[in-house]
């Protein structure tokens, strides 16, 4: 291994938590003191002259992703996934000239993916440029969403955060030495560091009641219209309760939210980079079933409720199958009923059997992972 070694942090833009991952993950290289240069590499910076969606609709691939998400058009998202893999096939080869002549000039001694559907190019492009360095992709999903989603059949190393995906990775006849199992997602350091607060003075400082059960709504960086629907059906909850409404950059959602005349306590927040403030004051989460808004969520003991139906995005569709087989929260089939979910997680025994589920888990992903890269660096 070189003094000071080399690493490239693949990521991109596509709903935010790739470059949350590559960012954290970077940042707990930095806070132990590796003798490391990480440099994070924007995918879509590099295959920008490609960007047949920017062609097309004047916007990039990433950004037409974001605003599918923003308006919530992602009913029959299978089909569009399939249809974008078929355009990254046609693509492929100039990807992988692109790569090959990033890297050509000074090639990394390891290359980290946090992104899905390009590792082939990316693992190609390397090679192409003559670098022998590791491939490695670690996986921002509980699981992969073959074929060609996370996973590809070629010599490469994977980092996955649950049993499921490392099942998968092994029914692909990748080599157990080159699977690695880690204890969950990557989560931003930041949510690992103690909050000493006053739960009931700080309720009060928000305009919220100091001991009423209090729920926190999240639906990613850019807020979802969702959230006005669950703001009116958790009115209906025969067990009172409480709310927080994190809207991200989406300031039409918070005037929205902010105009709603509600039964209830509410607190509407726009971007905020305190969720773990916000997470400390609440007893329970309800949101879409991202990886990362799961795992924060259970990372400071809070119950979830997320949704799954045919909206629900196809790579996060296992998540709300995980939340249900490891019994820390609730699914259901349409946040109309979310109501119904709120009064049943607040029931004080399934609070309790959730909440002790939950405190089986011991997620340190972020801090596990540079131990296991400095065991591809040496070998």
């Amino acid at each position: 291994m070189p003094e000071r070694a080399k690493l490239d942090f693949i990521f991109f833009d596509a709903g935010g938590g790739h470059r949350a991952a590559a960012t954290a993950l970077k940042d707990v290289v930095e806070r132990q003191g590796r003798p490391w240069d990480v440099r994070l590499v924007n995918l879509q910076e590099v295959l920008d002259s490609l960007d047949i969606f920017r062609k097309l609709t004047g916007l990039r691939l990433e950004d037409v992703y974001n605003t599918f998400l923003r308006k919530g058009w992602t009913f029959g998202s299978g089909p569009m996934l399939a249809a974008m893999h078929l355009v990254i096939r046609l693509y492929h080869g100039a990807q992988v000239r692109l790569l090959a002549d990033f890297w050509r000039p000074a090639p990394p001694d390891l290359v980290v993916s946090l992104v899905p559907n390009f590792n082939r190019a990316l693992f190609e492009g390397l090679r192409g440029a003559g670098a022998a360095a590791p491939f490695v992709t670690v996986l921002t999903d509980l699981a992969d969403y073959p074929p060609r989603f996370w996973m590809e059949r070629q010599p490469q190393h994977f980092i996955c955060g649950t049993d499921k995906a490392v099942e998968q990775a092994l029914a692909m006849d990748h080599p157990l030495e080159r699977v690695f199992r880690v204890s969950g997602m990557i989560l931003r350091p930041r949510f690992y560091e103690p909050v000493e607060v006053d739960r009931a003075v700080e309720r009060v400082k928000l305009g919220l009641a100091a001991e009423l059960p209090t729920g926190l709504v999240l639906f990613g960086g850019y807020g979802s219209g969702a959230m006005i629907e669950i703001a009116r059906r958790v009115a209906r909850c025969s067990r009172p309760a409480q709310f927080i409404f994190i809207c991200g950059h989406n300031q039409g959602l918070v005037r929205a939210l902010e105009a709603e005349r509600l039964p209830y306590p509410k607190v509407v927040e726009g971007y905020t980079t305190g969720v773990y403030y916000y997470m400390k004051l609440a007893d329970f989460f309800i949101g879409k079933p991202g990886p990362g808004s799961i795992g924060e969520a259970l990372l400071m003991r809070l119950p979830v409720i997320v949704e799954r139906n045919a909206w629900t995005l196809p790579q996060e569709r296992y998540n709300a199958e995980w939340v249900r087989e490891r019994g820390v929260g609730l699914v259901v089939d349409s946040f109309r009923n979310v109501h119904q979910a709120v009064d049943r997680l607040l029931e004080p025994a399934t609070l309790a059997g959730l909440q002790a589920n939950i405190a089986a888990l011991d997620n340190r992903a972020v801090f596990e992972i540079p131990e296991i890269l400095e065991r591809l660096l040496r070998s």
